[in-house]
């Protein structure tokens, strides 16, 4: 006979602010890189590094009114963070990232479940996210939760250029 054992882990999100600039820098370039090193080549991830996560482009997107970020800790200790983005009728997911050791605790799925309750606040009609074209388990994650294909656009790795899903989830 197997004795079960549940874990509980204690999971709380909060809002970055700008005091939170170079622990976002660091979790920004970190995830980032640990996500996609393998499948890109070392100096378009570097250049798309030195461009998307530099001190000033962080600094200017936390005082974009539009935009908000929030880390979101496991068991006090920082495992990731989500940007999203608010327009008139919709609100995009531009980025959540998970650092690779609390990844498959679920730590996304309550990033993305915070993503869906401030669209809800600000009565959007559906929230929407790019997608690599690549990224399976990614795409598989979003369906599971609701999100369907809905286009395409481009999305530059340094010079290459690569192919995001837009992927959308009615809300309304």
């Amino acid at each position: 006979m197997t004795k079960e054992t549940t874990i509980k882990m204690t999971v709380q999100i909060r809002k970055c602010l700008f005091e939170d600039l170079r622990i976002l820098q660091d979790i920004s370039i970190q995830t980032f890189t640990d996500t996609f090193k393998e499948q890109n080549e070392p100096e378009n991830l570097q250049t798309y590094l030195e461009r998307a996560f530099n001190i000033e482009q962080l600094q200017s997107e936390l005082a974009h009114v539009a935009s908000e970020f929030y880390f979101i800790y496991c068991d006090e200790k920082l495992a990731g963070y989500l940007k999203v983005n608010i327009s008139d009728e919709s609100m995009e997911i531009e980025r959540i990232y998970i650092k690779a050791k609390f990844q498959g605790k679920g730590l996304g799925k309550y990033l993305l479940n915070h993503a869906v309750e401030i669209a809800i606040e600000q009565k959007k009609n559906n929230i929407w996210l790019g997608v690599w074209e690549k990224n399976d388990n990614a795409i598989a994650f979003y369906e599971k939760l609701g999100f369907v294909h809905t286009g395409a656009h481009s999305f530059y790795m340094g010079d290459e250029e690569q192919i995001d899903f837009i992927m959308t989830k009615t809300l309304i």
